[in-house]
């Protein structure tokens, strides 16, 4: 209690000061430095007092300060720990402040790879960029941010805005990035690493700035496929121009999230970096329109507080299903909403927390959230929508919000909808309305199509053999012909052949997945069909067919292993992996061969890849029960990582393990070779009562 009541009184005393002292501009003259994960330099605010007030607060969080000057006269200074305190030296009306400070970011700012392959990069959402650089939580403090940064002349360093001027002295180059309009703090950003670009207009004339890294250049195209149709259908969509000067998008690797909307330049993970393959399973075209969604919903327009953070997440969550329409059609579009229909309905059988509350969940500020739009634009009208968008815009750009406002304007354009009724009903209530929902996704035909095809589940296969064979023939979405074959999983063989092998005729990529994932039993004379998927464009269902295959004709092991040597998969390595564990089971191995295998399994648990590379390594070896020192070292190693998940599954690892005798010892006698990190970790879990 006593913790809330300090967050509190911290949030409110913020709420104070924005009413009464306007920061305006920023400049920041910063020098990072890899090797000791530090970031220093220099910087000048520009602020207005508009009010009298006694201590004007900048949160910066364990941060060294020097040289503080006040309207270029040095002063007396506070520092908490969290924040910088200036109690003398300002007046009412304009003022500067400038300071050095030095700060050794635990969070916000990651520093990641080796030193030869680096990448540095920040993501300050509900982390706070005053980790790394002094300036404002509280996300009404809008400033206009420059940066000059200092790094290593072999990389590239990006920011927000554009990149004003760059010069190289000796080896070290200078970057200065510039902004014109105000942003909140949180979408202050920076990335760092080896990165090629290509820049292309789009329709309005934007630039348009996609970075990747020179390995990933093959996979240019299908990472970035239809950036520039979804750039230019939300400027046509939304009705107001872009809102800042050029964008621009770069993936790193092991990035906390699927993305970033940091103001005019977007970070995401390098998980979205695919192959033409690759695409078919996890692309980036959701999260490339969510993160370019927010750079009016969110970025331009604020919400004042959690409360209201709906306002961005819904948004984004909508207009990228929206570009998602206009790329892959509307059946594709109601197939998402139908999904999340159907999460939110179950989600609310113990998530009682409605999406007007600072607490809700994820689910209910994105998919919820999007789906109050839905049912906004379809109760009112895509025209009286999209002017009452544009009107909320344009009347509060730049500045922050509340649901009202919106609503406001929603009623300004359609006088007889019931914005109050709206507000309970989607917002302030935590259940989802299904019958709504379902009303408005029946005006899609493939989804009464869809409907209909699950009512059939209350027949018998032979009586739905008829409907099942002209669906399957027919140009019907591949939801509809995945579930026929989700209803015959269990029928035998001879009963369905006609059925699976009309599915397989289909060349949909997605409903042959579905052939290969409800097919265990592969009867010989289906075999060779089967065996088609393993040249399937989708890692999914390669593996999916492997796997089957493996368990189900054991004397054509070495046949299927042959046919897998080559595979890599997407970069988790999936298909690596997963080749690399069944051929160390094939007795057939030779010494040699099974040793340069187990060592590159083994190499992919350690800190030169990336996180999902070495939990699909760990996964694989400890099903092996594998116990070598470098093994346990890298697990030790992954609790020190950045990302929660990782962590967590190493501790959780290493908790099963010490429960044995032999672990235990092992694990202790690796104490003296590790990082003191490590070491500390290590430390806590031996120290744990069973």
């Amino acid at each position: 209690m006593r913790i809330l009541f300090l967050l509190l009184l911290s949030a409110f005393t913020f709420a104070q000061q924005t009413q009464k002292v306007d920061f305006k501009t920023a400049k920041g003259n910063l020098a990072i430095n890899y090797s000791e994960r530090k970031v220093s330099g220099s910087v000048q605010y520009v602020f207005e007092v508009k009010e009298s007030i006694d201590t004007i607060k900048i949160d910066a969080q364990k941060m060294s300060f020097t040289s503080v000057k006040i309207n270029n006269k040095e002063v007396k200074f506070g520092n908490s720990g969290k924040t910088l305190n200036l109690f003398e030296g300002f007046k009412k009306g304009k003022n500067n402040v400038t300071f050095n400070y030095e700060a050794f970011p635990k969070q916000t700012m990651y520093f990641t790879g080796v030193e030869d392959n680096l990448q540095i990069w920040t993501q300050g959402q509900g982390k706070y960029t005053s980790h790394w650089f002094p300036s404002f939580d509280d996300v009404n403090e809008k400033v206009i941010f420059n940066l000059n940064i200092s790094f290593d002349k072999k990389y590239n360093v990006i920011a927000n805005g554009f990149l004003k001027t760059a010069y190289t002295s000796g080896n070290t180059k200078k970057w200065y990035y510039e902004m014109k309009k105000p942003m909140s703090s949180y979408l202050l950003a920076v990335a760092i690493g080896d990165f090629y670009n290509k820049a292309i207009p789009s329709k309005s004339g934007i630039p348009l700035q996609f970075f990747i890294q020179p390995k990933d250049t093959a996979k240019f195209e299908p990472t970035y496929r239809y950036s520039k149709q979804i750039f230019d259908f939300f400027e046509k969509e939304i009705g107001v121009k872009y809102p800042w000067k050029l964008y621009k998008q770069v993936p790193v690797e092991d990035f906390l999230y699927a993305g970033m909307e940091n103001t005019s330049c977007t970070i995401f993970s390098q998980d979205f970096v695919v192959d033409n393959i690759g695409f078919n399973d996890r692309n980036y075209v959701n999260v490339n329109a969510h993160e370019l969604a927010h750079q009016w919903f969110g970025d331009l327009v604020t919400a004042k507080s959690g409360k209201h953070h709906w306002l961005q997440e819904g948004f984004a969550t909508y207009y990228a299903l929206l570009a998602e329409s206009e790329v892959f059609g509307e059946d594709y579009f109601y197939h998402q909403l139908y999904r999340s229909s159907l999460q939110l309905r179950n989600a609310a059988k113990t998530d009682t927390i409605p999406v007007m509350n600072e607490k809700a969940s994820s689910l209910s500020f994105y998919q919820k959230g999007a789906w109050a739009l839905h049912f906004i634009r379809e109760s009112i009208g895509a025209k009286a929508f999209q002017k009452a968008v544009k009107c909320y815009l344009n009347k509060y750009k730049f500045k922050n919000v509340e649901t009202d406002e919106f609503l406001a304007e929603i009623k300004k354009e359609a006088p007889t909808f019931d914005t109050e009724s709206f507000k309970k009903m989607w917002l302030e209530d935590y259940r989802f309305q299904m019958e709504v929902a379902n009303s408005l996704l029946k005006k899609n035909s493939f989804i009464v199509s869809l409907f209909e095809a699950q009512q059939l589940r209350r027949k018998s296969v032979a009586e739905n053999k008829a409907k099942f064979i002209e669906l399957l023939k027919s140009d019907a979405y591949y939801p509809v012909k995945a579930e026929i074959l989700y209803q015959i999983r269990e029928v035998p063989f001879e009963d369905k052949k006609e059925l699976v092998q009309l599915a397989m005729q289909t060349g949909d990529v997605k409903v042959r997945q579905a052939v290969a994932e409800f097919t265990k039993d592969i009867p010989e004379q289906f075999k060779a069909d089967y065996e088609t998927l393993l040249d399937d464009a989708s890692y999914e269902t390669k593996e999916i067919a492997f796997m089957n295959l493996w368990k189900n004709f054991p004397a054509d092991r070495n046949v299927y292993l042959e046919k897998a040597k080559n595979w890599t998969g997407g970069n988790d390595k999936s298909l690596r992996i997963m080749y690399l564990t069944f051929a160390l089971e094939n007795e057939a191995l030779g010494y040699e061969e099974k040793t340069a295998y187990f060592e590159e399994l083994l190499q992919y648990t350690s800190p030169t890849f990336e996180s999902s590379v070495r939990l699909n390594a760990f996964t694989s070896l400890f099903a092996m029960n594998v116990t070598v020192d470098a093994l346990y070292q890298n697990l030790v190693n992954a609790t020190t990582h950045h990302k929660w998940q990782v962590s967590k599954y190493a501790r959780d690892k290493i908790r099963s393990l010490l429960a044995t005798d032999s672990n235990r010892k092992q694990f202790e006698n690796l104490l003296d070779a590790l990082q003191d990190a490590e070491k500390t970790n290590l430390q806590k879990l031996l120290n744990e009562k069973p």
